[in-house]
């Protein structure tokens, strides 16, 4: 009997060897089963912006760097409609009409939110909460955590935004502003605005534990399409998202804290605060701001912390990358090598009144 009681214990030693074997083999962990994009497929419309390898970010500590005080703030009116559940989100986001002011309260809405109903000039679109109301995307290998697709004049104000692939994403939305949210443990860049969304002003955000999917994608705010990506996102036309306004944000991404994509005119980018620490993943992520587009004015922005430059100019497309204007930032170059704006596409100013630490203003030493 004791040799039949070892005997059977070692074939169910076996099974369970056995069928660990055939999991390795045959890779059936459904919690990471990707498509050939590196996204757990779900019905995302859009998809992920993906044109290369990259590794996972580990999650960051919160950022205590502060929001900067500033100019041109807008106030939640009173609410029309209040949500205090996803479900409750969802129908006041089918059912929102110009001049609806829909108030969260605080708690957990997991989900992926879309709007696709426009405000107008004079009766924008609100949604209002404070950082205890967290729309929650359900995992950073998937989706966006709040759509405006094809949604103009909306007012985002206030709530918190986290864990989900992309946080905030806009397309072909017009004179929105996306105002003093917290957005964090993102997988892939944090706020987007492209698909020729113009006139819109991202502010007073506090962004951090950006690229937590793949570090190289982890952009603080983005602006347009890469080039690579135009035929997909915006029907092979160059993504003319412009006039857009980057102001007082406090960001610490894993990529550029700002990308300004080629393509896209006209912006700018006004006293944004940078953590650098964060900076990795790519050899390309080497400054908080890139400037690919042209005519932007970037200006009283200060950061601490690159792994090169402060600010870069690149010239993807013939034409682009220039008219751009660089002034009063403060640029704290520890632990860089680089320079304080390294205009690599040319054609661009920068002020003598930019203040540069720990090195030199440009690589050529002229400024105006």
């Amino acid at each position: 009997m004791r040799f039949d009681l070892r005997f059977l214990a070692g074939l169910a030693v076996g099974a369970v060897l056995v069928a660990g074997l055939v999991f390795l083999a045959t890779g059936e962990d459904r919690s990471s089963s990707t498509s050939g994009e590196g996204l757990v497929s779900t019905p995302v419309d859009k998809g992920v912006e993906d044109d290369g390898n990259g590794g996972g970010a580990k999650p960051g500590a919160p950022l205590t760097l502060p929001v900067p005080e500033g100019e041109g703030k807008v106030s939640c009116p009173n609410p029309t409609k209040t949500a205090g559940s996803a479900q409750e989100l969802e129908q006041a986001l089918n059912g929102a009409q110009p001049g609806d002011v829909i108030r969260l309260n605080g708690g957990r809405y997991e989900g992926e939110f879309v709007a696709t109903t426009s405000g107008t000039p004079r009766q924008p679109i609100w949604l209002c909460g404070d950082q205890n109301a967290v729309l929650d995307g359900g995992g950073v290998k998937k989706g966006y955590a709040f759509h405006l697709n094809n949604a103009s004049h909306w007012r985002l104000v206030g709530f918190t935004v986290r864990n989900s692939q992309k946080g905030v994403m806009a397309d072909t939305s017009n004179g929105s502003i996306v105002q003093g949210l917290t957005v964090h443990d993102i997988g892939d860049e944090a706020i987007h605005l492209r698909d020729f969304s113009t006139g819109n002003t991202v502010q007073y955000n506090k962004i951090y534990n950006t690229g937590m999917r793949r570090e190289k994608f982890g952009e603080g705010v983005y602006l347009g399409t890469a080039q690579s990506n135009w035929k997909r996102f915006s029907g092979g036309r160059i993504d003319n998202s412009d006039g857009n306004v980057v102001r007082g944000n406090a960001i610490r991404a894993t990529a550029e804290a700002i990308d300004i994509k080629e393509g896209t005119k006209g912006g700018r980018i006004l006293n944004n605060v940078f953590d650098g620490s964060a900076m990795g993943g790519d050899k390309h992520n080497d400054s908080w701001v890139d400037v690919k587009g042209n005519g932007y004015v970037i200006e009283g922005n200060r950061g601490t912390g690159t792994l090169a430059d402060g600010f870069q100019t690149h010239k993807i497309v013939d034409g682009w990358g220039v008219g751009n204007v660089f002034r009063r930032n403060i640029i704290d170059l520890a632990g860089g090598d680089g320079v304080g704006v390294n205009d690599t596409a040319g054609g661009n100013t920068i002020a003598c009144d930019n203040e540069v630490r720990g090195g030199r203003l440009t690589k050529k030493g002229a400024c105006t």
